[in-house]
């Protein structure tokens, strides 16, 4: 009994270390959840309850009569606030699947194929990382400029589709690969294109999916993108539509709409994040596959 009493204590402090972890990580997670939860309840809040102070954290009478107020102060726009919800959707799906697409076709060659000069290649792109989003719109705004793209979906997809992020993850994954594997489906017969496709994304799926939540949620709340590259009111998305909203808020009704439109921005990214969360704590977890 004198020999067990040590392995116990071994095994007793890693748990009381990892619950010590967990109570110091509970507030931090309740504090970075907080915009969310105001934004969801301000939504559902009756008008006498937006102005409380302090407010409360929950409505105590909730209504969707925000949401109302929402269908009447889009309806005065001179574009449907559908055409906003449609652009958005195509803009964000677009740059999803495109830089899935890209990402991981341009990092399969690099991570599987002796090229000369790959190793140059993947510093070139990656040194794209060190530079600030703000710093590239000029030039971009040029280039989109000469094209003639301005006020089209392509000024919004085509400029997001390369991103660095997507290739450095998608090749350090599929560096993890066993490549014995790829070579017994070589031996088989099958094409480059039937090992990409049958072999290599499905078993790289917890990255791919990790790159279409970090392409899908900024596309998605991108507001600078949409206000430099378009100029008809057919052409703007979400982000602009509530700026929209909110500069009409002139009543003290359209606050309530304004959080209605807030929470329908913030709901589509939540639930693609709730769906695939578990790929992106696996590519975390793993940030490879181990042959």
């Amino acid at each position: 009994m004198t020999q067990l009493a040590p392995v116990r204590r071994k095994h007793r402090r890693p748990i009381l270390r990892l619950n010590w972890f967990y109570l110091w990580m509970l507030p931090v997670a309740l504090l970075m959840m907080l915009p969310i939860v105001y934004t969801v309840s301000f939504a559902f809040k009756p008008l006498e309850e937006l102005f409380l102070f302090p407010p409360p954290l929950l409505p105590k009478r909730p209504t969707t009569d925000n949401f109302q107020q929402l269908v009447l102060a889009t309806s005065s726009m001179t574009v449907p606030f559908s055409r906003n919800i449609y652009n958005t959707v195509v803009t964000s799906v677009a740059v999803m699947v495109g830089t899935v697409a890209i990402g991981s076709l341009a990092a399969y060659p690099l991570a599987k194929y002796p090229l000369w000069g790959k190793n140059f290649v993947f510093a070139v792109v990656i040194s794209a990382l060190m530079f600030s989003p703000e710093v590239t719109q000029i030039p971009r705004y040029l280039i989109v400029n000469e094209l003639g793209m301005i006020d089209t979906f392509g000024a919004l997809i085509i400029p997001n589709l390369a991103l660095p992020l997507g290739l450095f993850l998608m090749k350090q994954f599929m560096e993890g690969v066993p490549t014995e594997l790829l070579e017994a489906a070589r031996i088989d017969g099958a094409s480059e294109m039937r090992i990409f496709g049958q072999i290599m994304m499905p078993l790289t799926r917890p990255a791919w999916a990790t790159l279409a939540i970090f392409s899908f949620i900024p596309t998605w709340n991108d507001y600078f993108t949409p206000l430099i590259f378009t100029r008809s009111e057919s052409m703007k998305t979400l982000t602009l539509a509530m700026q929209t909203i909110g500069s009409g808020a002139t009543t003290v009704a359209r606050y309530g709409a304004v959080f209605a439109a807030a929470f329908l921005v913030l709901l589509p990214p939540i639930v693609l994040f709730i769906f695939m969360q578990r790929r992106v704590l696996d590519t975390m977890a793993y940030s490879g596959i181990k042959s």
